[in-house]
């Protein structure tokens, strides 16, 4: 497995180095041995490291390399990247225009076997030069990154043994509350501030458990959760949108072309999480086939 990755790797850094690429990221939850990426690292590109929160990554990586990180379970190989660029992108490390070498696999086989181009602008289409200050002013990154963690392990475990299909809507939230309406009790009302934010990870189970009610979640830009099981009253002409696509990604696509919020939904049918803003599809995450 060690000559597998090494050649990887080398193979991986020459492309890098052939289409001056702006950066090579790497999944090292398939690259067991670690050190052949340092003997790498240092050179003149940067590395962009993506590891599960449970993997342990040295200081001397942390140091030498941007470490993203993906929650802890099952993602596709294309998954793990496009999970990993979205999160780089409203974090400000990627932009419009980058060329990132992407270097995936699946665990299980303990070693790298695909290797990935990726133009930011071209996967990521709706990217414009003032996304990710639009983004960043509206939604803290550590806000998104929390909430698609929070949606993608969902949508890969469910509630107790089922689908779970729901939004997530992030800043914006008092337009938002204009432009829809409340479904049930809001189940956060009358609890201070500190309590019901969704950084907190006491809330997690909590989130999870409501995520079975049909309706939306309403979150603040810094992560306080306003509502849920708001239904979403702005809605985009289903002709407009891609195939397949249901009320909840077409509710979705409503609220942030009115609004500055950033929406993410668990497609109940497929699995799939989906980032939704200024009206258009950012990125879809593919649940990967059991």
């Amino acid at each position: 497995m060690k000559s597998i990755n090494k050649t990887m790797i080398d193979h991986a850094v020459k492309i890098a180095h052939e289409i001056k690429a702006n950066a090579l990221l790497v999944c090292v939850d398939v690259i067991n041995d670690t050190g052949l990426i340092m003997d790498e690292i240092k050179k003149d590109i940067g590395f962009i490291i993506v590891s599960r929160e449970d993997e342990n990554i040295s200081d001397e990586m942390k140091k030498d390399a941007q470490v993203l990180y993906i929650p802890n379970v099952n993602l596709t190989r294309v998954g793990k990247i496009k999970i990993a660029i979205a999160k780089g992108i409203v974090l400000g490390a990627l932009k419009r225009g980058d060329k990132v070498v992407c270097l995936s696999g699946v665990p299980k086989f303990g070693y790298a076997d695909s290797i990935f181009v990726i133009d930011v602008g071209k996967e990521f289409e709706i990217l414009t030069s003032d996304f990710i200050n639009d983004v960043i002013e509206n939604v803290q990154p550590e806000v998104f990154n929390t909430v698609i963690n929070i949606a993608l392990e969902l949508a890969a475990q469910g509630r107790e043994s089922r689908k779970v299909g729901t939004i997530f809507v992030l800043g914006d939230d008092e337009k938002v509350m204009q432009l829809s309406r409340q479904m049930i009790i809001n189940p956060f009302s009358g609890y201070p501030e500190e309590q019901r934010n969704i950084l907190n990870p006491e809330l997690e189970e909590t989130i999870k458990e409501l995520s079975a009610i049909d309706g939306a979640f309403v979150i603040k830009e810094n992560g306080v959760l306003v509502t849920a099981g708001r239904h979403l009253s702005a809605a985009l002409d289903s002709k407009d949108f891609p195939p397949g696509l249901g009320s909840r990604h077409i509710a979705a696509a409503g609220i942030t072309s009115l609004t500055k919020a950033v929406a993410i939904v668990i497609s109940e049918s497929s699995g799939n999480v989906t980032v939704f803003k200024n009206g258009k599809l950012f990125v879809t995450i593919e649940k990967p086939v059991e």
